[in-house]
């Protein structure tokens, strides 16, 4: 019988690859739902693919992440990340990033981000 992992372990998997750059995605669902960044656009991206597009670009930006804090209820969590960024305007800042979580059926369902936009707008080129 297939163990099903749970969502402390597919979260521990999603970080040491995201801190990486690399192997992240291998824990998300095909039908993974994202939302944040964006207060205008509450609705959520849909797919692995439209999140993994988000990510490419946000990669650009930030040099190291490490989680510094985890809370875990069931299928949900909250995760504080700290990032290091490089923004393309040479601006470097250290930032926390709430990061609400959804597991089930051995996945990671849907994210939610909360963070300063406002920073991100003003340091990053349309």
């Amino acid at each position: 019988m297939e163990q099903t992992a749970t969502t402390k372990q597919l979260l521990e998997q999603y970080y040491s690859g995201f801190a990486r750059k690399e192997g992240w995605e291998t824990v998300l669902s095909e039908n993974f739902l994202f939302t944040g960044g964006d207060m205008t656009r509450p609705e959520p991206l849909v797919g692995k693919a439209a999140y993994r597009q988000v990510i490419d670009r946000f990669s650009r930006v930030f040099n190291a992440m490490r989680v510094k804090e985890m809370i875990i209820d069931g299928g949900k969590a909250c995760v504080i990340g700290t990032y290091d960024y490089t923004f393309p305007n040479g601006v470097r800042m250290t930032g926390d990033v709430a990061e609400i979580w959804e597991a089930g059926a051995g996945k990671l369902q849907a994210l939610r981000i909360f963070f300063d936009t406002l920073t991100f707008q003003k340091n990053t080129p349309s």
